[in-house]
């Protein structure tokens, strides 16, 4: 989904356990002119409730919530009717499941250390309809799960057909985290022909956004830890 921001804010429901959290970001966005606070839950079941009550735009979402969690509240928002888009916003360092709850789609995360004002951007990038992944943690959430020791084999490698060779440089450019500029500057292109190549690759591949593309990009073996 995608909004004009000129016409009416960007409805914001904020889902964390930590009230402080909460109210840190509240404050902040209460002094912005196009995005609002539409509802504030504790944990997963009530994000969900909240942003089918209130027609919210984007969920920004904790993962570690009681009950419900933030993955499975991010699955059952982005499958949901209402379209409204999701930001996680966790502690990286210490949480497995940023990678799962790309899967669930979200359209970017963020961690809680980053500046407030970075976070609201964030939040104006997803509800434009673009998706947000910081480079630095896209090369750390390749790391985090390249490591991990795995109880059972390895899957096969994602094949990915229909995509020129070219595409499939983007491709894997994409997925090691770099920007349709850096894209450019890699391949000696210029960024508007990095963007339509990014174009391309979401529809050819049925990608929501450009996290589903580093996911894809992940599961098909073109990008490493290295």
């Amino acid at each position: 989904m995608s909004r004009t921001t000129a016409e009416q804010p960007v409805r914001v429901v904020l889902a964390d356990d930590q009230p402080l959290v909460r109210t840190a970001l509240r404050m902040v966005i209460t002094d912005t002119t196009d995005l609002v606070v539409v509802g504030e839950a504790a944990n997963g079941a009530e994000a969900v409730r909240l942003v089918e009550e209130t027609g919210a735009d984007v969920a920004v979402m904790d993962l570690r919530m009681p009950g419900t969690d933030g993955i499975e509240a991010t699955r059952i928002i982005t499958e949901g009717p209402t379209g409204a888009r999701v930001v996680v916003l966790t502690t990286f360092d210490d949480d497995d499941h940023v990678y799962a709850a790309l899967h669930a789609g979200a359209s970017g995360f963020l961690v809680k250390d980053m500046a407030l004002d970075d976070i609201l951007a964030a939040v104006r990038v997803v509800a434009s309809g673009d998706a947000l992944i910081a480079p630095s943690v896209t090369r750390r959430l390749i790391k985090e799960f390249t490591d991990r020791p795995r109880s059972a084999p390895a899957a096969p490698p994602r094949r990915v057909e229909g995509i020129t060779d070219r595409e499939r440089e983007v491709l894997t450019l994409v997925g090691r985290g770099l920007s349709n500029t850096e894209i450019a500057g890699e391949l000696h292109i210029s960024i508007a022909t990095a963007k339509t190549y990014v174009t391309r690759l979401l529809a050819k591949l049925d990608a929501r956004d450009r996290v589903q593309l580093v996911i894809i990009a992940y599961e098909a073996g073109l990008v490493s830890a290295d």
